[in-house]
């Protein structure tokens, strides 16, 4: 444990003294010494394969699965539906274990729906760790297993003769290349932009065995975690004709957190229209991140509220990563005065913005002095993170066998 200090100027202040942060679990290094420096420990596979849908590991990948059925499906939920169509299973309870998806002691109405269930008496849906974290991600999550247990009706109708083993496994390979399509064809190229990604990110030619594919520690701590700036403060959700609707009104983004219930109680389509039509927050020096996320992170789920910013930075310390350091692992220029920084920034407000809370460039960390960077043509990220992301998601295609 690593707990952040509060300033007194934080509204916090009264309330307690220190943010609680846990530091990353370290790996165990066996190898012959010297001992290389503190790495920390992944629990989800590092490849773009569906595991948000199939988990892990083998033994999640089993208990998300409908062992008797004979055609290969996922686990559905046995209490609730969408209409016709299912939703993910509800997480076995846990005694010892408070359910953040649960009953919360501020629910703010007791109201019955028109499904007859009351507010915040769900469960968590059983699926990759990180589920139940978004509404956005519940409704996508959902949207794979359904496709899912499509794919495997499809695949049965045309080979009768296949076992639900190979059902399953071809289904999810499928459903695993579309997760890879999304990512390299749709996604990377308004990331990244289509300069950078020509540049660090050449069509596909094969299978590289000397590629490391796993996560490299400042992707994971620092530069995909630009995408938090990109989160805007407030969940759409639209009626059937992609318009505004008093049934779905919009919610404040940390109303969207571990709410199980709202996608039980009303679909997956309002959230899905609203993600479709809106747009990702365009980040500016004067705006990185959106007071839901700073402020008013998890307050729905009760106690302090935490400051995801705050978290970022603190875990790029956990984990040891300057700024500099990583500019230079990317073959750009090193600031070593206010001066330089400011050239970098291409502003001299926020360099000089930097100066007074770092004292000096080298101190800079990682996350924030990545998403401070300009973006470059055609994309929303500037030189550095354009060069981390690119190597992780190179390394990520080209190293899968």
């Amino acid at each position: 444990s690593s707990p952040s200090q509060i300033p007194l100027s934080d509204p916090r202040n009264g309330v307690q003294s220190c943010m609680p942060f846990f530091r990353s679990a370290p790996s165990c290094d066996n190898r012959v010494l010297p001992r290389r420096h503190r790495e920390q420990l992944n629990a989800i596979t590092s490849f773009v394969d569906a595991s948000m849908v199939y988990g892990s590991s083998p033994a999640l990948a089993s208990a998300l699965r409908n062992r008797s059925s004979p055609l290969g499906s996922m686990a559905l939920n046995s209490q609730y539906w969408d209409e016709e169509l299912p939703y993910m299973p509800f997480l076995p309870r846990v005694q010892a274990h408070p359910d953040p998806c649960g009953p919360r002691s501020s629910t703010t109405s007791g109201a019955w729906s028109r499904s007859g269930l009351r507010e915040n008496t769900t469960s968590c849906f059983h699926a990759d760790s990180r589920v139940n974290e978004h509404l956005g991600l519940i409704v996508l999550h959902t949207l794979f297993l359904r496709e899912h247990n499509r794919l495997v009706k499809e695949l049965h109708r045309l080979n009768p003769h296949w076992s639900p083993e190979t059902l399953y496994q071809e289904a999810r390979k499928i459903i695993g290349a579309v997760h890879q399509i999304l990512t390299w064809e749709h996604y990377l190229p308004r990331v990244l932009g289509e300069t950078a990604m020509s540049q660090l990110l050449p069509p596909y030619q094969r299978y590289d065995p000397d590629l490391d594919p796993s996560i490299a520690n400042t992707f994971a701590t620092a530069a995909f975690r630009f995408a938090h700036v990109t989160i805007q403060p407030v969940v759409t959700r639209l009626g059937p004709e992609y318009s505004f609707n008093s049934r779905y009104p919009s919610l404040p983004l940390h109303h969207s957190l571990f709410a199980s219930w709202r996608v039980v109680q009303e679909g997956i389509d309002p959230v899905l229209r609203g993600m479709l039509l809106s747009p990702a927050k365009l980040q500016t020096p004067g705006q990185m991140m959106v007071e839901e996320l700073t402020e008013r992170l998890f307050q729905a789920q009760g106690g302090m509220p935490l400051d995801l910013g705050a978290l970022n930075l603190q875990r790029g310390r956990d984990h040891g990563l300057p700024y500099g350091s990583w500019r230079r692992f990317c073959n750009l220029s090193v600031p070593n005065t206010t001066s330089d920084l400011a050239e970098i920034l291409g502003n001299f407000t926020l360099a000089h913005k930097f100066e007074v809370l770092y004292g000096t460039p080298y101190n800079i960390d990682v996350w924030v002095g990545a998403i401070s960077e300009p973006a470059l043509p055609g994309g929303r990220v500037g030189p550095l993170l354009s060069c981390l992301l690119a190597r992780q998601f190179r390394a990520l295609r080209d190293g899968d066998r």
